[in-house]
């Protein structure tokens, strides 16, 4: 079904101005290649977690977020207020939804994962109970539930790793919105200086003092064992997660 995004200005109350770092970091170096630039935005302040507990809600409409993969859907409460959440896949304007600790497993509802029953597909999931969804909120990413045990719940993630999470966190029910995200070409280069994209450079094409691929005559190749990074470190398929206390929590890890 073809998602029907508002053409509406966005909420006022719900902005907030957006500095952009361009990749670098406090000190001011690059820490983040081939960013820069780009179309100005404002920040869409969004509810990821449970700020409106027990009150039914109603999706006004649809709206596209620059700052995100996923769009989000803006919801009218019965209290009056209003909130941006990470809107669910075949969710569309004028459906109900409700985040409370149980109640109808219908998309876009939120609730404890102790009370979503196995082989429910979800997504924005806390991690730690009340931190707000932390994990599975790009564009058509899903987790499933696949166990419940005892204090904890299986998740299988989008990787295929498969995770406990404490009962107590919370989910929404569906799959984020506009999957088709993945299949998009931006067409042009224009396109990707506009979203902060500037133009990445081979290292093949660089000299040997800039990238430790530069050098050779003509077309070289890498010339190297095994690829590495601008810095001269291992690069492609070198494990990059560090040891944390959460790895006892990984009942199966991802697959390559």
């Amino acid at each position: 079904m073809k998602t029907i995004l508002s053409k509406n200005k966005p909420h006022k109350g719900l902005l907030a101005p957006l500095k952009t770092t361009a990749g670098r970091n406090f000190s001011g170096r690059i820490t983040v290649r081939h960013r820069g630039g780009g179309v100005k935005r404002m920040y869409r302040i969004v509810d990821f977690g449970q700020e409106k507990m027990g009150v039914k809600g109603k999706v006004a409409r649809l709206e596209y977020d620059p700052n995100r993969t996923a769009y989000l859907a803006f919801v009218e409460y019965e209290d009056g207020s209003k909130r941006y959440i990470l809107a669910a896949n075949n969710i569309k304007a004028g459906d109900d939804i409700i985040c409370a600790e149980s109640g109808e497993i219908r998309i876009g509802n939120r609730m404890m994962l102790k009370n979503i029953p196995v082989g429910i597909e979800v997504f924005n999931i806390e991690l730690v109970p009340n931190k707000g969804g932390q994990v599975v909120r790009s564009a058509g990413s899903v987790a499933r539930v696949m166990a419940h045990e005892g204090k904890f719940i299986q998740l299988e993630m989008p990787s295929k790793e498969i995770r406990r999470v404490p009962a107590e966190c919370f989910a929404s029910i569906g799959q984020v919105s506009h999957p088709e995200y993945r299949f998009e070409i931006f067409g042009k280069a224009g396109t990707s200086r506009r979203k902060g994209w500037r133009p990445a450079v081979r290292g093949s094409a660089m000299n040997p003092p800039d990238h430790p691929h530069g050098g050779g005559e003509g077309r070289t190749g890498i010339g190297l064992k095994h690829p590495k990074t601008p810095w001269g470190k291992p690069a492609m398929g070198v494990r990059t997660r560090k040891k944390r206390w959460t790895d006892k929590l990984i009942i199966r890890r991802r697959k390559k």
